[in-house]
């Protein structure tokens, strides 16, 4: 089983206007809604693709039930916690530039965080757990590092998609995984990273403390994989990007699913670039016909 842990799931509330004028009434020429948040989407496109996973977090009022249906309208499975307030709505504004606006959301006490941390008890040495996104202000502080020791005390593997401080804190507990982008990396040493071999040089010292997979994505140019079984260079597929929301959450959930499924870092790399992209080249997350599709489109090599 694969969980994902989101902490503030949100519905993503897309609005695309052709010709937006700030100061006057707009109308738009289409609208979507989404559940949304990074460990939500992770969840999502592991269902497409046939993986199992569960849904963690916290939910709360009438955005939250939203979220909660659209879920289990997807066959994802979940356990998502109630709690007092409503669960928040990201305006995506898609008018040229793409524009967002992120609530807030509702709040969670100790308790609450406490039913989070003892749903974990269940783990098993198979499983991964995948913990995205940022620490809302609400939620105690130390929730990260208590989920963590949680899954390592039952051998469970870690993925971690966040950022900043909070990801250098985390990494002296070895994850499985970690995603960050050349700038999130070079902000990990308080450096610029611009080259291939910088990403290389600095996530060679990120695999030294003990971290199993590192991959490193540098928009454009690709993503770089740095692991136990050697390092690697992917290379995206061409298309017509319509969508920046998600991409990078489905690259992780493509990732997990190739992995299990092929037991090869090459191939799981493959088959979450071909992930991330199909999800770059869609209105919404991808689908598991335009991932197959885009898989052989994925150039790797070893470096």
């Amino acid at each position: 089983m694969i969980y994902t842990i989101t902490l503030n799931p949100s519905i993503d509330y897309v609005m695309e206007v052709a010709d937006f004028k700030e100061g006057a009434v707009n109308r738009a020429d289409r609208t979507m809604y989404y559940p949304g948040g990074k460990g939500i989407n992770v969840s999502r496109v592991l269902k497409r693709l046939g993986a199992d996973t569960m849904a963690l977090g916290f939910t709360a009022g009438f955005t939250g039930n939203f979220i909660k249906e659209r879920l289990i309208e997807e066959q994802v499975a979940v356990k998502l916690i109630e709690v007092e307030g409503t669960s928040r709505i990201n305006v995506k504004l898609k008018a040229g530039e793409e524009t967002e606006i992120n609530g807030s959301g509702p709040i969670v006490d100790e308790r609450a965080a406490s039913r989070l941390i003892s749903q974990l008890d269940a783990l098993q040495p198979t499983d991964f757990v995948v913990i995205a996104g940022s620490l809302p202000g609400t939620v105690p502080s130390t929730i990260y590092q208590a989920i963590v020791e949680k899954c390592k005390r039952h051998h469970a593997n870690v993925v971690i998609d966040t950022g900043g401080s909070l990801l250098k804190e985390l990494l002296a507990y070895r994850p499985f995984l970690i995603k960050p982008n050349h700038h999130e990396l070079g902000d990990l040493f308080g450096v610029s990273i611009r080259t291939k071999e910088e990403v290389v040089e600095y996530a060679r010292r990120i695999h030294e403390q003990g971290v199993q997979n590192i991959i490193v994505s540098m928009a454009g140019e690709g993503a770089i994989l740095y692991s136990e079984a050697g390092v690697y260079l992917a290379k995206a597929p061409k298309g017509n990007v319509k969508n920046s929301v998600g991409a990078g959450d489905s690259l992780v959930a493509g990732f997990l699913a190739g992995y299990e499924k092929y037991a090869n870092i090459q191939e799981a790399l493959r088959y979450g670039i071909a992930s991330g992209s199909a999800t770059a080249f869609s209105n919404d997350l991808c689908q598991k016909q335009e991932v197959d599709r885009l898989l052989n489109q994925v150039e790797i090599e070893k470096i």
